[in-house]
């Protein structure tokens, strides 16, 4: 179909060839290569296409659940103002908002990005946290660099993350039947917005104003909308040697948490229809693992084919329930083998995370379920034998063997000469290690079972995915795949099939 302002090409490929020259179509992030000349093909066949060339990372199985809103619908926009960008790599900018207030109970609906024009590689995640409300106005003065010594301490109260937007993203719906509850004495009243600037060329001069539109409605739905965090917990614990093509870590949402707060909470469960998947550069893959009395379920979400570039929100097909005593796993998989040093678990992009966030229903007392590695016998594994104590610097220093005497942990390890081998062993020890359990409530309080240990569970019967047939199609998709190409695009590449586009 043309019109006078778009090209739209239809083509259908079975999503499973079985073909080694095609690539599997599956629910993970697939890169369309796209390429068009101005000009219409003529008799010639098409002609270069020069500069007007690119890729797009999509989630072909996982389009947006767009809902038709209202011209009317109101909104309020939550949004930088005149942020002047540090001339460094990473920047977290924290700045505090009051939410309208409202006179009775509204459900935001939906969430939209709002980018500043030309910032799109800049801006590259945004958390939105509840803060208490036991604040006056003050608190919304100019924002601050996040994690700062000099940081206010209004800003340690916003630990709850109630939504999560990430660099290649849409704007997301709520169900017809959840919503973002506002208004009420347990809703946010004061908010933080964190912003996650990535400027890896050290620009100067750089004025933001972005942040996140809120559109919400007085007519409201059946539930009540949360979120979890789980994940590694950011620390320098988490830890991925260099020059490895393939490592592996994991974080624990370990029964003994999800066990308390949903047995408090929601005994019945609670009810998780969303997934967003978050690593940094060094991460190839992420998968949500949903484990209940020894068994593996099917998988919650998934990327095989992670993107740092793009991170979305992935809707379930359908929803599912986790029950108290389920245990959560999100695996994450790195790829070093261009890194001569250690890299450690942090907030800057060179840095890694593993973390899933999951928006479910009924909201119950409960925002993060993560877990910490143990660190000494990570380090044992490289020949540490003792710490000095009790510890007084950070990171800790280490008093013997002798060839480590006097550095600190990051050191040492850096000092260590890791081979492929030596990884490997490495990654066999730490998905063994017990954990530190995180169970984190709103304002700052926790669950009793924070700060135990706590063992990875002992899976006795992992989870079998159906084998792959050959020229089947999705059911729901029925094997077709659409895009919408402006100006006479041309698709091409290896990513899609492009036989069915010439006569």
């Amino acid at each position: 179909m043309e019109n006078s302002t778009h090209t739209v090409i239809e083509f259908t490929r079975e999503l499973h060839t079985c073909d080694i020259n095609d690539k599997s179509i599956s629910e993970s992030t697939v890169r369309v290569i796209w390429a068009y000349h101005h000009e219409d093909v003529g008799e010639a066949g098409p002609k270069y296409h020069e500069s007007n060339r690119g890729t797009k990372s999509l989630r072909l199985l996982n389009p947006e659940k767009t809902s038709m809103l209202s011209t009317a619908i109101p909104y309020f926009d939550l949004v930088n103002q005149d942020v002047s960008i540090p001339n460094k790599g990473t920047t977290y900018w924290c700045q505090m908002f009051k939410i309208p207030m409202l006179q009775e109970k509204h459900h935001v609906i939906k969430v939209e990005p709002v980018i500043q024009k030309g910032h799109e590689s800049l801006v590259h995640h945004i958390l939105l946290y509840q803060c208490s409300s036991n604040f006056s106005d003050s608190v919304l003065d100019d924002g601050h660099e996040c994690y700062h010594p000099n940081m206010p301490d209004a800003f340690l109260t916003c630990e709850t993350v109630i939504f999560a937007w990430a660099i290649g993203g849409e704007g997301f719906s709520y169900p017809p039947h959840v919503g973002l509850s506002l208004g009420t004495p347990l809703d946010p009243h004061y908010v933080l917005l964190e912003v996650h600037y990535d400027n890896p060329t050290y620009k100067e001069g750089l004025i933001d104003n972005s942040g996140l539109r809120l559109f919400y409605t007085a007519d409201i739905r059946k539930y009540d909308a949360g979120v979890i965090e789980a994940g590694l917990w950011v620390s320098l614990f988490h830890t991925i040697p260099p020059g490895l093509p393939d490592f592996r870590s994991e974080g624990h949402c370990t029964l003994e948490c999800l066990e308390e707060a949903l047995e408090a909470e929601k005994p019945s469960g609670i009810h998780v229809f969303a997934v967003l998947l978050h690593a940094h550069l060094a991460g190839r893959g992420i998968r949500l693992r949903h484990f209940r009395k020894g068994e593996e379920m099917r998988l919650l979400a998934y990327d095989d084919d992670f993107d740092f570039n793009f991170q979305e929100f992935q809707y379930l097909k359908e929803e599912q329930t986790i029950l108290p005593g389920d245990n959560l796993i999100t695996e994450c998989r790195y790829n070093t083998k261009d890194r001569a040093r250690m890299t450690w678990g942090g907030l800057s992009t060179r840095n890694e995370m593993c973390l899933s966030y999951l928006l479910y229903y009924p909201r119950i007392n409960l925002t993060r379920c993560a877990s910490i590695p143990d660190i000494m016998e990570q380090l044992q594994f490289i020949g540490v034998k003792e710490i000095y104590r009790p510890v007084t610097t950070w990171p800790f220093i280490i008093k013997s063997p002798k060839q480590y005497r006097n550095l600190s942990f990051m050191d040492a390890m850096n000092k260590f000469k890791w081979t492929k081998k030596e990884g490997l062993a490495f990654n066999k020890l730490v998905l063994s290690l017990p954990v530190n359990v995180r169970c984190s409530k709103t304002d700052n309080a926790e669950w009793s079972i924070q700060g135990m240990t706590a063992l990875p569970p002992d899976i006795e019967r992992p989870y079998q995915a159906e084998p792959l047939v050959c020229g089947a199609s999705s059911t729901s998709l029925r094997g077709n795949v659409c895009l919408e190409l402006l100006l006479s695009f041309v698709v091409l590449g290896s990513s899609l099939s492009t036989r069915s586009l010439w006569p």
